[in-house]
């Protein structure tokens, strides 16, 4: 059995790079430019580009598939969620990127994120006893 610290670091490495790859590497514009639109299509397929990106996980930590599935999906609701609260945010207000409630409001997206890996890190180390 893997020990239970050293697959909550990979896990979370993983997770590290999957985010990096995913939020600014394969966005494209329109996925940025919509995500801040409740329901779009494009913000739908960044946060499932994320779930998707989430799979290596799977191989530190084998689980199984209904517990996987669950992750993925919570990953994919509150990844879309924090995007688009985000976007919404900023366009409502205005902010751009020369204003500081809009770096404020990058951090607190990237926190949460971060804050999502945390959890997801967690469910799969107790779930895969």
């Amino acid at each position: 059995m893997i020990d239970p610290t050293f697959a909550a670091l990979a896990v979370l490495t993983v997770f590290q790079i999957k985010h990096v790859i995913c939020d600014f590497f394969l966005q494209t514009a329109n996925q940025l430019q919509n995500k801040g639109r409740y329901g779009h299509p494009d913000g739908l397929i960044h946060a499932g580009i994320h779930a998707l990106g989430s799979l290596p996980v799977f191989l530190i930590l084998p689980t199984a598939i209904p517990v996987a599935a669950l992750i993925l999906a919570f990953e994919f609701f509150v990844h879309y969620h924090i995007d688009w609260l985000k976007n919404d945010l900023t366009r409502r207000y205005g902010w751009e990127i020369k204003d500081k409630q809009y770096w404020w409001a990058m951090g607190l997206d990237q926190f949460a994120h971060q804050l999502t890996y945390l959890a997801m890190t967690l469910m799969l180390v107790l779930l895969s006893r």
